[in-house]
């Protein structure tokens, strides 16, 4: 008998289907702010044994802006050094690893060159090593202790997605409805947003009728987790080994014995669905020889064939969103998989808790589509630039170099992210030259700072928290120099301005903006009673005086000394204002010149520059899309 009833919809805000990445780095900020939003996961259950595990330093910066990089650090392996092997050459008979390789007798293979596996000073926080699964657990716990829920239902298998186009310009109207399969039981969501991130093969971009874009090559690459017994002497470093019997990127992973090995089957007569276990191993042993190479256990392994794809869409009518795999795919070789995922859902996040709070219009989410959508094609051109690389001999020109490699490797750590011209990120009027080292567009570093209030040493992004609001950092120079102090005192009072119109009066003062003071003046010299009102706002419950958000860039009791000013490219008799975004994602919203010039940045990017005696024009700003208070 059929159900003659209707099936009840659930309303919520925002529907994210797919629980990857992508999905719980969004639902963390929703969670944040309270929004209303539900996950569905196809999966059974919780991810045990994640495909991903390559964190790179920007991604560790955003679990850092979560508030939970220790966790993650702690059991992560750390990435520190790479190795470059390359088949020994005939007229080489002496070095390390020499020898024909007893299998194929060819020659054997030798280290060729040693590097950083990051470059020094490019960020404070390492590149890791972790399983997805505890990725996506570390986001899954951050989320329910912010809700008090997981909002994710597993085993739901989604369907259908439409919008009713005709409801669109109602900001109000749950205008995406999902329809979907859970235990064989029909059900049907309706919401304001959704977000599909639902992998390679999204129903959501099929449902949308959306297009993936590229081809795919007849490279065919094998992966596997195995713990390895062998002599080889760079098995816990990352390592790049060419042999004359083909290519193996190895990969430390967490715990002292893990590791992954990508192995190019190039020359195989097999297709990827017919390769076998068995081979890999034995391709993998011609390759170390003469080092011998054992695998007691394989935990996990695959073979894939390279493609390179791109969704011809990212959004239908700027309601319903595409993220992570569900509309880019590439090959696993330079990492960026499920971390360019993280930053979908970074980017989009607080972009959707901010209009679904009504603190922002809704056209803030067409810069979701402007940026990731150049990222991911960005992207895609650079994975196919790379993979040839990894897929050419050693001995070909084409082939990786340890050059090449450094050269890469700010992309590869994805911190070369450059966010262009839009409502948010004012590149064509930034004057960039008042900060010479920070790049309009682009992610935000940090530098060592102490805190005034408790000669704490901090990184100075470690003020910066991913809690949705805007972080406004004054450089204010030397607050012992009189013209100094007296321009300070008259931008508090514009920024006191700049908060009155933009905060709802029955929030707290700091609830929009998060205002930062770095001084270049010695700590034993500033006395708080001195800074002006707007950096020591009263808030919280009680509307105690907040006095932790006053640095100096001066040494502290370690005898070290982070010269922010110096790191920044900041003259500090002249001083800057620096506007990051929430996501402090390399942007810079306006960096304002104390001195009468102000250069914007948005989201921990540089974005603009214009005349700073008006803070007139950073509410110019800030009124494109957020909205003013009624107060």
């Amino acid at each position: 008998m059929h159900n003659c009833f209707p099936i009840m919809a659930t309303e919520v805000d925002v529907l994210i289907i797919g629980g990857g990445s992508a999905g719980l780095c969004a639902g963390v900020w929703l969670a944040r702010n309270g929004i209303s939003y539900r996950i569905l996961e196809r999966r059974p259950g919780m991810l045990t044994r994640g495909q991903a595990d390559g964190v790179q330093v920007r991604s560790v910066e955003i679990f850092d802006s979560f508030g939970i990089s220790e966790e993650l650090l702690k059991e992560a392996c750390h990435v520190l050094e790479d190795t470059f092997w390359s088949p020994v050459s005939d007229d080489d008979e002496s070095v390390l690893g020499q020898g024909l390789d007893g299998v194929t007798a060819k020659k054997g293979i030798r280290r060729t060159h040693v590097t950083p596996d990051t470059e020094i000073g490019l960020s404070h926080l390492p590149h890791v090593i972790l399983n997805q699964a505890r990725i996506n657990a570390l986001l899954t716990d951050l989320a329910v202790r912010a809700s008090g829920a997981a909002n994710i239902e597993y085993g739901c298998d989604v369907r259908d997605v439409s919008v009713n186009s005709s409801l669109v310009d109602d900001p109000d109207a749950h205008c995406v409805t999902v329809n979907a399969v859970e235990g064989g039981i029909q059900k049907v969501y309706k919401a304001k947003y959704a977000l599909g991130s639902d992998g390679a093969h999204s129903q959501v971009r099929k449902s949308l009728g959306f297009k993936m874009i590229g081809d795919s090559s007849d490279e065919v690459w094998g992966v596997m987790d195995v713990y390895p017994k062998t002599s080889f002497p760079d098995i816990r470093k990352k390592a790049i080994v060419k042999s004359e019997s083909g290519t193996v990127l190895i990969i430390p992973r967490e715990g002292d014995s893990l590791v992954r090995f990508y192995i190019n089957l190039s020359g195989s007569t097999a297709a990827a669905k017919d390769v076998t276990l068995a081979q890999l191993h034995e391709k993998a042993r011609q390759i170390f020889q003469p080092y011998t190479m054992e695998f007691p256990e394989t935990t996990w392994w695959s073979a894939y064939v390279i493609g390179q794809r791109l969704a011809n869409e990212f959004h239908a009518h700027y309601r319903v969103f595409l993220g992570g795999d569900a509309c880019h795919t590439h090959s696993p070789k330079a990492g960026q998989g499920m971390n360019v995922s993280l930053q979908d859902g970074y980017n989009i996040g607080w972009k959707l808790a901010a209009v679904l709070r009504k603190q922002a219009f809704p056209k803030l989410l067409e810069t979701y589509v402007l940026e990731r959508q150049k990222t991911a094609a960005d992207l895609i051109d650079f994975d196919r630039y790379w993979s040839k690389l990894f897929s050419a001999s050693g001995g070909q020109e084409s082939s990786i170099t340890p050059e090449l490699f450094v050269k890469a490797g700010r992309y590869t750590a994805g911190l070369a992210i450059q966010y262009g011209d839009s409502m948010i990120t004012a590149t064509a009027t930034s004057q960039s030259s008042l900060a010479s080292n920070l790049m309009v567009g682009m992610r935000f570093p940090s530098a060592q700072v102490v805190r005034v209030a408790d000669a704490k040493p901090m990184w100075l992004t470690r003020a910066l928290p991913a809690d949705s609001r805007w972080h406004i950092v004054v450089f204010g120079g030397d607050i012992q120099d009189e013209d100094t102090a007296k321009r300070l005192h008259k931008l508090g009072l514009d920024l006191e301005d700049l908060i009155r119109t933009f905060t709802p009066p029955e929030s707290d003062r700091d609830s929009v903006f998060n205002i930062i003071l770095v001084l270049s003046s010695r700590r034993s010299n500033v006395e708080l009673e001195t800074i002006p009102y707007v950096f020591t706002l009263e808030t919280g419950k009680w509307k105690l005086k907040n006095i932790l958000k006053i640095f100096v860039d001066d040494e502290n009791y370690s005898n070290t000394h982070g010269r922010a000013y110096e790191v920044y490219g900041i003259d500090p008799s002249q001083g800057v204002l620096v506007v990051i975004r929430p996501d402090q994602c390399m942007w810079i919203y306006k960096l304002t010149s104390l001195k009468g010039q102000v250069l914007t940045v948005s989201e921990l990017d540089l974005a603009q520059m214009g005349p700073l005696n008006d803070v007139h024009g950073m509410k110019t700003f800030f009124s494109v899309f957020l909205k003013k208070s009624k107060s």
